[in-house]
């Protein structure tokens, strides 16, 4: 019908059918059919309607309304229909314009689409919108255009996760984002910068989103986060940590070191590293030894010998024969001596042997000149000598030899010639000395041995350092010179006894310092003790020599103000101890005990003892297992004890360097808590530290200031040098009544930190939080492990308002023994039974019922060689007895081992104190 509105009408009949065709509209389906007409040119009659502009798809985004716009040329009417229905005419916005280059009326007609016409007709379905153009000639239908509801929902239906990979390992993301209209674009980033595949083709973003790193390198380690977004929101994914970790590799084996020894058998070692590359990020450490010995054979020198003398060749025109040897039988070889002596001999030969030789002039000359200069050499020898007889008799005779002031401290004696052998012939005192006599003192051979008596004296000012009085030996005369007692002691004991009350002692250790203790000792010996630390220093009977009394310390050194040189898998073992003064002398060795907290197995370490010297230098001065008994020190290694045998005080510490990873140290995990929780928070503290008693009284007392209480009973964990970490997580915690506040699953304390064992102690701290103040039982388990290693666990079920389990009780710091002993009541054994023992056992016996059969009784034959190398090998067995057993040890067992050497001196065992 809209047709037969052609040209043929103009001003008031167009108007007629206007109102006709309005009120036709009124009467379609929807009520909304409208009309928008205009007049066309007769010249345009003819032409379909061209759509310049159709409405094109739109999003609502939110609660805005879109706008679909249709442009026509030429055109009657435009008008709109969606979703079948035609759009009410008063909803549309009508602009009329002339085209200038064709002179044709162009129609333009918008509408809005609100977000509630939508849902309320389609909900969340398609809603389109199609524009239709009339002209006289016909209508033109535009294309649909679709309106949805835009929309990003919250949650991904697929988020990255975290992933450890390998170095140069393809790494998968996978990432399916949020429903949402129009599709969300998903972009990825790395520490929150975009990654652009297109600048770095190690990324790739596949069609369904997810992320492909072809290769990992370190520099991929990081958290990654997929990102959606549309015209509605943008949306971040959790991040997915991603840990690129390298395995360690072995570098190349070093050269072979040189043959520890210079001739004959010995070993060799050559190392390498875990380096190449270094383990990184957890990744697994290199398996087998870093260390590889070998035997070596070093061959001997070999000094040369001559051969036999070639013989003697014709007489010569000089009138002298020749014969030689060769260095040849053996010829000097890898850094022997040479042959000493000449190779090439002479002889005159006879008269009648020598050809018959005119002598000239010239023979007669030289030796008129030989004569001549004999003659000169010999007056000149003469005057020589009468020089020094006159300079020796005017010395003056009140000056005596000096070498009788030695004698008190080197023995001296005088052996006859042999008969048939040469000796020097005895000089004659000059005839004119007043005191010739003194030259001619012979030594007091019936003093076998010499010693000093008394204690040393500096010659300068000696405030605050040892004190050294004059002894026995150079007693002052008047006149200030000294005289000589052969080394014998004063016999009057009450001048003895008054000189030793009046010398000074060395005071270095003030009387307040912590873990450390002192004593006064003489020649009976003692023992020094630092409580609940297992640290002990034995001072045998005769160690000090008699006539000196030392003020002797002993004190625990703290590691961190200490440098002690580490390199590559060496560690601390144990605690640095002190004892001193240093350069005291002792007549024997001491024994320094100390815990040490390696596994004990010497197959697994190369344990060295460093000693600081006076410059505050660290020394090597003993390698366990290679331990010469010339040396001043010598070790015995204990489970947990480390006895040191040494002839000197100072420094000293146990430093263990790993052979391979089956070496392990052990650790002592304790696990401390609050004492009272008046708050949501509350905390478990985990130590882990070396396995030595000095450590743990350590961290008992700063517990102690800290108002904590004991949890659980310590554990022992071997930690191995793998490289990996020690990793500390809690388990199986009520969620309805406690949580954690740590962010990550667990907690590391790094390889090195441990291994290195110069820090005191290492801890994590867990908080956790009630979320009630009336939840007061705590139920949960806590894992310690190392990473790829061996673990422990606690099961923790307690009251934390009210605990009243004695585990602090068993293990509170009670040793209240004495610090110092001196003399007798420092040993088991009494003295006189102890002299008694050597005197027995000293003696080698036919059938072995020595001192070499009490060694083997008490488990001690390791160490025979060092007991030989003692002028008393008894004394020293006897000495690592007591310090083995001071607290814990039963004389009778002793008795029980002597009878069992079939010695009868058992029985003096069971000799009173008294009697002794």
């Amino acid at each position: 019908m809209p047709a037969l509105l052609g040209p043929v009408s103009r001003c008031g009949f167009s108007a007629a059918l206007l109102v006709l065709w309005t009120v036709f509209a009124g009467f379609s389906r929807a009520g909304a059919e409208h009309a928008a007409t205009a007049t066309l040119p007769a010249a345009f009659s003819d032409l379909l309607p061209h759509f310049q502009v159709e409405p094109e798809d739109e999003y609502i985004v939110k609660n805005k309304p879109v706008t679909l716009t249709c442009r026509s040329t030429p055109a009657t009417q435009i008008y709109f229909k969606c979703n079948g229905e035609w759009v009410h005419q008063d909803d549309h916005l009508i602009e009329r314009t002339v085209d200038p280059a064709t002179a044709l009326p162009i129609m333009q007609v918008t509408i809005d689409i609100t977000r509630q016409q939508v849902e309320k007709i389609f909900g969340l379905d398609q809603y389109w919108c199609q524009c239709v153009a009339w002209s006289t000639t016909g209508t033109q239908k535009s294309q649909k255009a679709y309106i949805r509801i835009a929309y990003l929902r919250k949650n991904f239906e697929e988020e990255p996760q975290g992933k450890e990979v390998a170095l140069d390992q393809e790494v998968l993301l996978r990432c399916h984002p949020p429903e949402g209209v129009p599709q969300p674009e998903v972009e990825w980033q790395r520490n929150e910068d975009i990654l652009n595949p297109e600048s770095d083709p190690n990324f790739f973003v596949t069609a369904d989103h997810n992320l492909i790193i072809r290769k990992a390198r370190m520099a991929d380690t990081g958290n990654y986060t997929c990102v959606a977004k549309n015209i509605v929101a943008r949306r971040k994914s959790t991040s997915a940590a991603v840990l690129v970790y390298v395995n360690g590799g072995w570098s190349t084996w070093t050269t072979w070191s040189s043959c520890s020894a210079v001739c004959g058998r010995g070993w060799q070692k050559r190392s390498r590293s875990c380096t190449n590359p270094t383990p990184l990020n957890g990744g697994s450490s290199c398996e087998g030894q870093n260390i590889q010995k070998s035997v070596c054979v070093a061959t001997c020198p070999v000094d040369g010998g001559w051969s036999e003398w070639s013989k003697w060749s014709a007489c010569g025109a000089d009138c002298s024969m020749w014969r030689t040897r060769e260095c040849t039988q053996p010829s000097p070889g890898t850094g022997g001596k040479d042959c000493q002596g000449l190779d090439l001999q002479s002889l005159n030969c006879t008269s009648e042997q020598c050809p018959q030789t005119v002598s000239g002039a010239e023979d007669v000359a030289l030796y008129v000149g030989v004569v001549a200069v004999a003659l000169c050499l010999t007056l000149l020898l003469i005057v020589v000598v009468l020089v020094y007889r006159r300079k020796k008799e005017g010395l003056d005779a009140d000056v005596a030899d000096s070498s009788i002031l030695t004698t008190g401290f080197q023995p001296m004696g005088i052996k006859p010639s042999k008969p048939g052998v040469w000796a020097p012939r005895p000089r004659r005192p000059p005839l004119h000395s007043k005191n010739s006599h003194l030259l001619t003192i012979q030594p007091d051979l019936t003093t076998t041995t010499t010693s000093y008596q008394g204690t040393l004296r500096s010659r300068h000012d000696t405030t605050g350092k040892f004190s050294m009085t004059n002894g026995t030996l150079l007693d002052p005369l008047p006149n200030g010179s000294h005289t000589l007692h052969n080394g014998k002691l004063n016999p009057d004991p009450p001048e003895f006894v008054s000189r030793l009350s009046t010398q000074s002692y060395f005071k270095t250790l003030p009387r307040d310092v912590a873990n450390a203790s002192y004593g006064t000792f003489n020649f009976l010996g003692g023992r020094l003790t630092i409580p609940n630390t297992g640290i002990s220093l034995l001072i045998p009977p005769e160690a000090i020599p008699r006539g000196k009394i030392y003020e002797i310390y002993l004190t625990v050194q703290r590691k961190e103000d200490l440098r002690l040189p580490l390199a590559g898998c060496q560690t601390l073992l144990g605690p640095v101890v002190s004892c001193g003064p240093p350069g005291v002398v002792l007549s024997r060795p001491v024994i320094l005990s100390m815990d040490h907290c390696s596994d004990g197995c010497l197959d697994n370490w190369a344990l060295r003892l460093k000693k600081q010297n006076y410059e505050g230098v660290w020394e090597d001065v003993l390698l366990m297992g290679e331990e010469l008994v010339s040396e001043p020190y010598y070790c015995q290694l204990e489970a947990e004890t480390c006895r040191l045998f040494s002839e000197q005080l100072g420094t000293f510490a146990l430093v263990g360097e790993s052979l391979h990873m089956g070496a392990a140290k052990r650790l002592r995990l304790v696990l401390f808590s609050d004492a009272y929780c008046s708050t949501l928070e509350y905390n478990i503290r985990v130590y882990c530290m070396d396995d030595t008693q000095e450590v743990f009284k350590e961290v008992m007392q700063m517990e102690r200031q800290l108002g904590g209480r004991l949890i659980d009973e310590p554990h022992i964990l071997l930690f191995k040098d793998s490289y990996h970490n020690l990793r500390l997580s809690i388990h199986d915690m009520p969620q309805a009544h406690w949580r954690s506040k740590l962010l990550a699953g667990y907690q590391e304390i790094p390889f090195y930190h441990i291994w290195n064992g110069s820090q005191r102690y290492l801890h994590c701290t867990f908080t956790l939080e009630r979320l009630s103040l009336s939840t007061c039982e705590l139920t949960c388990q806590l894992c310690v492990w190392q990473v790829e290693g061996e673990g422990q666990s606690f099961s923790l079920d307690f009251n934390i308002a009210k605990d009243t389990r004695a585990i602090d009780a068993e293990f509170m710091l009670m040793d209240s023994s004495a610090t110092a002993l001196a003399g007798p009541s420092a040993f088991q054994i009494p003295y006189l039974i102890r002299q008694k023992i050597c005197s027995s056992l000293d003696a080698p016996c036919p059938n072995g019922a020595d001192w070499r059969m009490l060694a083997q009784r008490l488990k001690l034959e390791r160490h025979m060689s060092f007991f030989a190398s003692k002028a008393s090998p008894t004394s020293v067995i006897l000495d690592l007895w007591e310090a083995q057993h001071f607290h814990s040890g039963n004389i009778n067992q002793l008795a029980a081992v002597m009878a069992d050497i079939g010695k009868q001196e058992a029985m003096i065992f069971l000799v009173s104190d008294g009697e002794c």
